[in-house]
């Protein structure tokens, strides 16, 4: 049986593409998939940790740096309601669409490294990109380790970007340090 959410999947084993009507059907697919810019066709994972940058960047005239801490922190158990609900949904245990793990990592980043400039901005950009996308050490583990399409494969869908967080700010911080 198919879901009418989802588009038609295609004759190859690819799982289908989420499209703005599954977006739209649930609060959690919102969430899940980082306000829609997990719908890119390109990158996705980029897509949305560059809208988690804009969005801190934005947030953090309104919000003080405690105020962002407790975003973040709430941010974490919705997350991972969200992501478990929106895998299952798709019956995919880590679908690419699904960013939310990349913003709130980011945003992690981004709160534990502000203030700083465009230019250190990029520079943890980038590295975080690194960790999220070659997922060697710690990243891998929890990467292999939390699979499924239950709470324990939600979690694992955030914990391996929290993990390629605290690699960045490690980088960063032995960079500053040195």
């Amino acid at each position: 049986m198919t879901d009418p959410l989802l588009p038609a999947e295609p004759a190859s084993t690819a799982p289908p593409r989420p499209n703005s009507r599954f977006l739209l059907a649930h609060p959690a697919h919102f969430i899940a998939l980082g306000f829609g810019s997990g719908l890119s066709p390109v990158a996705p994972g980029t897509a949305g940790t560059l809208w988690a940058w804009l969005s801190f960047l934005v947030l953090q005239h309104w919000l003080a740096p405690a105020e962002m801490g407790v975003l973040i922190a709430v941010s974490l158990p919705v997350g991972w309601w969200a992501c478990t609900v929106t895998a299952r949904n798709m019956r995919v245990a880590d679908p690419g669409s699904i960013v939310w793990d990349e913003v709130l990592a980011f945003w992690l980043v981004l709160w534990l490294v502000m203030p700083a400039s465009l230019t250190m901005q990029g520079v943890a950009f980038l590295l975080f990109r690194f960790f999220d996308a070659v997922k060697f050490g710690p990243v891998a583990w929890a990467d292999k380790t939390f699979k499924g399409l239950g709470w324990r494969g939600g979690f694992g869908i955030l914990f391996d970007d929290i993990l390629a967080a605290f690699c960045t700010l490690l980088v960063i911080a032995l960079w500053r340090f040195w």
